[in-house]
């Protein structure tokens, strides 16, 4: 087996599970159902083509920076004399590490270099929520949970001091597994004409001792054009 990991960072990051009408909520860590939503935009996958082959990866979550969770206002306006205040939720400074396990690497270097040089534009949950860089850490010759478990923390050093050294994980697991818990978030389907998810299993782990590989978070308005 081996793990393709990522690096989910950002300002802003929303990951909705039971999201409805004028309330728009976030889960605390990223949701495998946008997280196939974000590789099959990097593969240039139009909504309503098939997702066996993303949703067929076991998929877990280290949380490396909690972020705060925002609370933020819009204004939709139905016509012109009548309109309505939405509620939408947000992670604030958030970092993430999620890990995809395969036994076909290949397939997992097909999507290393997708996210690399993606087609559609990334986001984190939603089209406001850009992802800051690098998304993509590469594949490590490890199954998932001791890829997720000896990957050195992403959190800036100064943070880490003010955080807990204890991290949690969240990865995809068998339903009859001791302490699995269900969460509705496996796409079968984005097609904008009916968009349908199912239920997964997952259980939840602490983990200690995770060595530091903080990023850098200083700005510099032109890496990208040297």
């Amino acid at each position: 087996m081996a793990t393709l990991l990522l690096r989910l960072a950002a300002p802003l990051q929303a990951w909705g599970v039971e999201s409805k009408f004028e309330i728009r909520n976030t889960c605390r860590e990223p949701t495998k159902s946008g997280v196939v939503g974000l590789l099959a935009a990097a593969l240039g996958r139009r909504r309503n083509e098939p997702l066996d082959d993303l949703n067929a990866l076991r998929f877990g979550v280290r949380v490396d920076q909690p972020g705060k969770l925002l609370k933020d206002f819009h204004i939709a306006r139905k016509d012109d004399k009548v309109s309505y205040v939405t509620t939408r939720y947000y992670l604030s400074d958030a970092v993430f590490l999620v890990g995809l396990e395969s036994g076909d690497e290949g397939f997992l270097k097909s999507l290393e270099t997708a996210l690399r040089n993606p087609r559609f534009p990334l986001f984190l949950g939603r089209r406001s929520c850009p992802p800051t860089l690098p998304i993509c850490l590469g594949i490590r010759d490890a199954n998932l949970m001791e890829a997720l478990s000896i990957e050195p923390w992403l959190a800036p050093v100064w943070r880490q001091k003010k955080l807990s050294h204890r991290l949690w994980l969240c990865a995809d697991c068998r339903q009859e597994e001791k302490n699995a818990a269900r969460q509705r978030d496996f796409a079968l389907s984005f097609d904008p004409i009916r968009r349908r998810y199912g239920y997964r299993s997952l259980s939840s782990y602490g983990i200690m001792d995770i060595g530091s590989n903080s990023y850098s978070t200083t700005h510099d308005p032109v890496s990208e054009l040297r």
